[in-house]
């Protein structure tokens, strides 16, 4: 009886998360504008969709920020961790890692706004600079270099708390292990510490990809005309209606990545059980 019941609630579980989402794809079929009447089935929203040259401009400003962002994100917050592990002092450390959850518990807007003025006063402080010195500073305007540093200041902490546990996981005395052996400070840093901390900078490097391609109220502020990504252009479109292609675009994503999980789970098992057959046949 309870294990029927557990299996009951998980359906309405997966009935609830999932519902909305396949209505959204149904619908994207739908020939009719209609949110209400279905008017046959047609892929007419799809070819619409690969002809509207903002949304695909977004999606393509979308990905190449979400790109540059995540890997420089990967990277300061893989040196950021490594710096933070290293810290002796408690205190000191138990600083860092609060100013390190700041981005992640700060509202949006805050950090939309604050990011927003920063950028705005570099370029005062610029013009300053200009005007008492004769030399030109370059202008930071709102475009793909402010959306870069807003994505990576987001993202870089959700980097930092996947890489600290795998540091804290390795053995301490591998690294020195490496170097008694001839290894070079930069070898044994590449060949033993990268890959044991691989799979927690490969997490921070999707979860970084995800918040950066979800990200709404930050982009909004800073960027431009020009550069927007695809959830600032939705949100503008939701004000007067949704189009039938968001839709598809939607249900695009949603299999796209229902298909990426698919495959790395299907390797991760694939990988488990080779490794359990070759523990099994040392035995």
């Amino acid at each position: 009886m309870m294990k029927h019941l557990r299996h009951s609630y998980i359906g309405l579980v997966m009935v609830f998360l999932y519902m909305p989402i396949a209505v959204l794809i149904l619908y994207s079929f739908n020939a009719s504008k209609s949110r209400s009447v279905w008017a046959g089935f047609s892929l007419r929203w799809y070819r619409d969709l690969f002809s509207n040259e903002l949304i695909l401009t977004s999606l393509y400003n979308t990905l190449v920020v979400a790109l540059c962002a995540s890997v420089i994100a990967v990277i300061l917050g893989t040196a950021a961790a490594m710096g933070i592990y290293s810290i002796r002092n408690r205190w000191f450390k138990s600083a860092i890692m609060n100013v390190t959850y700041m981005p992640i518990l700060n509202p949006e807007i805050v950090m939309g706004v604050s990011l927003l003025l920063l950028f705005v006063s570099v370029n005062q402080v610029g013009a300053g600079i200009t005007a008492v010195t004769g030399v030109p500073m370059p202008e930071l305007n709102l475009g793909y270099a402010t959306l870069v540093i807003a994505h990576v200041t987001f993202c870089t902490p959700y980097v930092i708390l996947n890489v600290l546990p795998k540091l804290r996981q390795m053995d301490k005395y591998v690294y020195e292990a490496a170097l008694d052996l001839g290894c070079s400070p930069a070898m044994a840093f590449f060949k033993v510490i990268i890959p044991e901390i691989m799979p927690g900078m490969a997490t921070g490097f999707l979860m970084a990809l995800t918040y950066s391609v979800d990200d709404f109220i930050i982009s909004y502020f800073v960027s431009s005309a020009t550069s927007q990504t695809l959830p600032v252009t939705i949100g503008a479109m939701v004000r007067k209606r949704i189009s039938p292609e968001i839709n598809a675009l939607s249900a695009i994503i949603f299999v796209v990545v229902l298909a990426a999980l698919l495959v790395i789970n299907l390797s991760a098992a694939r990988r488990e059980r080779l490794l359990q057959k070759k523990q099994g046949g040392g035995r």
